[in-house]
């Protein structure tokens, strides 16, 4: 029975294939000659059997929709590579820097706006693949033509990201290590600034970006830890009835388990979590309550404008009342709207604040 084989080539590129062979089978980082494109590759086996099928069946690189591949519809190793066959890939490699700059001055020729990442040849010399960054859409079609006369073979160009062509050159980061992705960070996830913004982390860009100028891929790592215990701690700037009264929550400490809180009477004081659920249960406090305003009533999803907005949610369950006579219809402002009863709460609270204008409903 055929198995499935991962092989890995340069840079970060990777495929599937099947080894015929049940008996003998192929050994990590074995190197291996492999069916391509109208010819043959060099690569290095990255994982055998059940794992690389997991990891097939994962790949994001078959049409979306297809069912994952089975072992007898992948393209065959041909064979272990031999000393010779190593020694071909090699003198290939080391002359691939030297065609890259010949790439980039003749892209420079043709005025074209992107910059040469990198290039590979396939091992038989039948294809050379010039991967490329570029801001915008670039008509490389004369370049092509003259790369194709100046080598004698089959040109592919490969537009790449940023993040991409950090991952094929290689480098060090900011920790001192390599770069993850050049590394062990073999499929690379989309990373985002709320990232940062849930682990409070400063969000200057030269502080969470890495070597390719995008955020880091690091960020990712505990995101779901940061998430999982800031649920067990008030929100910052949340007030608090405590045993001393009402303290506000300036911050938080996930890893110590504190939570500083401020008092208006008191003053600051830092406190364990543990302590400060025994005083909220002492006090009767289950949640914390907003600092700036009271708690209001549920409002209806409505639309800005719509006047059943303003109703309780409890009141749109019920079925509506029966319209009263005519005659004993209230005058219009008889009877003061939930809008204009919570601009004079927040009077009497706050004397010669002025009034906020009319309210949602129009009402003055």
């Amino acid at each position: 029975m055929a198995a499935t084989v991962e092989v890995r080539f340069k840079g970060i590129r990777k495929s599937y294939y099947r080894w015929a062979d049940a008996e003998r089978p192929p050994r990590l980082q074995d190197p291996v000659i492999v069916e391509a494109d109208r010819g043959f590759d060099f690569g290095h086996v990255s994982a055998v059997g059940e794992t690389a099928e997991r990891k097939c069946a994962s790949c994001a690189g078959c049409a979306v929709g297809e069912p994952a591949p089975d072992a007898a519809t992948l393209p065959s190793i041909i064979r272990r590579a031999t000393d010779k066959d190593q020694r071909q890939a090699s003198d290939l490699r080391r002359g691939e820097d030297d065609v890259r700059r010949r790439v980039a001055e003749r892209a420079r020729s043709h005025g074209l706006e992107m910059k040469i990442a990198d290039t590979e040849w396939q091992w038989d010399r039948k294809k050379l693949t010039v991967y490329f960054t570029a801001e915008q859409r670039v008509d490389f079609r004369g370049l092509v033509r003259e790369l194709a006369a100046q080598y004698h073979t089959r040109i592919d160009l490969r537009q790449i990201g940023a993040r991409d062509e950090a991952a094929r050159l290689g480098g060090v980061g900011r920790c001192g290590r390599e770069y993850c992705c050049s590394t062990w960070l073999t499929e690379l996830s989309p990373v985002s600034l709320s990232l940062a913004k849930d682990q409070h982390l400063s969000l200057n860009p030269t502080q969470i970006s890495g070597g390719c100028g995008r955020l880091l891929c690091c960020l990712k790592y505990e995101h779901e830890f940061y998430l999982s215990q800031r649920k067990r701690f008030p929100k910052e700037g949340k007030t608090l009835r405590t045993l001393r009264g009402p303290e506000r929550v300036v911050a938080v400490d996930i890893f110590r388990e504190r939570v500083a809180l401020r008092s208006e009477e008191h003053g600051p004081r830092t406190l364990a979590l543990a302590d400060l659920h025994a005083e909220l249960d002492q006090s009767g406090e289950a949640m914390p309550v907003p600092a700036d305003r009271p708690a209001r009533p549920e409002r209806s999803r409505a639309r800005p404008g719509d006047r059943s907005r303003e109703r309780p949610a409890a009141a749109t369950a019920e079925p509506p009342p029966s319209p009263a006579p005519a005659a004993e219809t209230p005058e219009p402002g008889a009877e003061a709207s939930p809008a204009r009863r919570r601009r004079r709460r927040r009077r009497r609270r706050k004397p010669g604040k002025p009034d906020d204008g009319p309210g949602p409903d129009g009402n003055a």
